[in-house]
């Protein structure tokens, strides 16, 4: 009997780390045993393993007598999900002689079924991305999963789709092999905007409120939509995602990365995210919770908008909690087991009314609500959260003759270079500071400092610096 050892690794949202998948064979009447804290999928692979390996032409290992035990080392950290089946079923194979291959330098990810076949797994993009630094250059992969990998540079990533195959690959025992092909990237971009999206051209007036989300989306400042009901708010939110510039090349892979670990689409996109969770939404699921961490809104909305409408609505818990992760751009979660540190890059855009019944002030419908309730409604926004949200305005009801003679004809593609451009300047100040920023969101008191303004630019921005402060006063008093 024989003992080897296989790669594999697991992907969490803090890191990648580095599985050895060790099988040890001895002489003695047929067990079976995994170690290195596995949870119950981990567990149950045995059975899966056994059936497969029978299925693909082997002995079943069951009807051996011999004690098998199977190691997932580092031993304290935990194992979880099915993707150590096909490694688990390799590292038998190749400790009972029955294969051989050179094990150095690959690494083995894949969920077993009884007649041998693989199933797709979740977070290969993100472990493709750490393979580099790993020391690895080949990953065995799924081929369902395989299209998602093939996008990081300088890897060879080989798809199969049954044990037998990947066998047929590496197995030097084999009379006839059969090489399987790396996988080839085939990376799509999206367009900017398709039919079925919001646009500015879908929203008639509020002129004071598209210039607002203008300047958001070139400094990347949160900002705050105030109005009745019905009049545009959410359209507005979400025509604001088409002035968004492209993500780069990494950002796309970052974002790609997150939502692989979850077992999400990650198919490759370059718009950024847009995410509008419910304002029933727990605390959990904003932030994000659990040993290893899941992520929650703020980091599914990375390099994206998160879309909060009726945002007095939300849990007073989920309000207090945003104060940090959209001034620092992190999530810090703290658990027993320590400390991870989520990225939430988000521009976040609130929306709510002015009143519980929504039409206070408003002249098509008269408000409802006493003194009383309304105070409440406004305590529900503290000041920290208040004074973090960095641009105010009002939305206004738009009369009807607007509403059918207004032209409203905005030229989207000028708009959004104007957008880009302006980046490309913020890009060039911050970067003359040493600054790893790329927006106006990103620079510090030290950096505006030492950017003085001239006194022009002083002259002009004083009256709007004074129109925010008084706006921002009434719709929060």
């Amino acid at each position: 009997m024989a003992f080897a050892t296989v790669f594999a690794a697991q992907a969490t949202l803090a890191k990648v780390t580095t599985i050895s998948v060790e099988a040890d064979l001895s002489r003695g009447l047929h067990a079976f045993s995994i170690v290195g804290l596995p949870d119950k999928a981990v567990e149950e692979a045995w059975d899966r393993i056994s059936a497969a390996i029978k299925n693909s032409g082997f002995t079943s290992p069951k009807s051996k007598n011999h004690k098998v035990v199977l190691s997932l080392a580092p031993a304290d950290v935990k194992k979880s999900g099915t993707i150590f089946d096909v490694p688990m079923a390799l590292a038998y194979l190749l400790a009972a002689d029955e294969i051989y291959f050179e094990p150095a330098g690959k690494l083995f990810l894949g969920e077993l079924s009884l007649d041998g076949k693989v199933r797709a797994i979740p977070g290969t993009i993100a472990i493709a991305r750490e393979m580099k630094h790993l020391g690895f250059k080949e990953l065995y992969i799924p081929a369902e999963s395989a299209a998602e990998a093939a996008l990081i540079k300088d890897i060879f990533v080989y798809p199969f789709t049954h044990l037998n195959q990947l066998l047929d690959h590496i197995d030097k025992k084999r009379s006839c092999p059969v090489k399987i092909s790396p996988a080839i990237s085939r990376k799509t971009n999206e367009s900017s905007t398709t039919e079925n999206e919001t646009t500015f051209n879908d929203i008639r007036g509020n002129l004071q409120a598209k210039r607002m989300l203008e300047i958001a989306a070139a400094g990347g400042h949160h900002c705050a939509l105030w109005g009745p009901p019905g009049t545009g708010k959410t359209m507005l939110a979400r025509a604001f995602h088409n002035l968004l510039p492209d993500l780069s090349s990494e950002e796309s892979l970052e974002i790609m990365s997150i939502y692989s670990v979850h077992g999400f689409n990650s198919s490759f996109k370059n718009r950024p995210p847009f995410r509008s969770p419910h304002h029933t939404a727990s605390y959990s699921a904003i932030l994000g919770s659990g040993w290893p961490a899941r992520a929650g809104e703020l980091t599914l909305a990375h390099h994206g908008v998160l879309f909060l409408d009726e945002f007095p609505e939300f849990n007073r818990q989920v309000l207090e909690s945003l104060r940090e992760p959209i001034e620092e751009g992190v999530v810090r979660i703290s658990r027993s087991g320590g400390t991870i540190t989520l990225p939430a890059n988000i521009i976040l855009i609130v929306a709510f009314n002015p009143c519980p019944c929504g039409y206070f002030g408003s002249t098509k419908k008269e408000c409802t609500c006493s003194i009383q309730e309304r105070r409440r409604y406004e305590r529900r926004l503290s000041g920290p959260i208040v004074d973090r949200i960095d641009l105010w305005t009002i939305v206004q009801e738009v009369e009807y003759e607007l509403l059918t003679h207004e032209n409203t004809s905005y030229d989207m593609v000028s708009l959004q270079k104007r957008i880009i451009r302006a980046r490309e300047i913020q890009k060039q100040r911050l970067s003359k500071l040493g600054h790893s920023g790329n927006k106006n969101v990103d620079l510090t008191s030290r950096d505006i400092t030492n950017l003085p303004m001239d006194t022009a630019a002083k002259k002009y921005l004083l009256p709007y610096q004074k129109s925010y402060h008084f706006l921002r006063e009434h719709i929060t008093k």
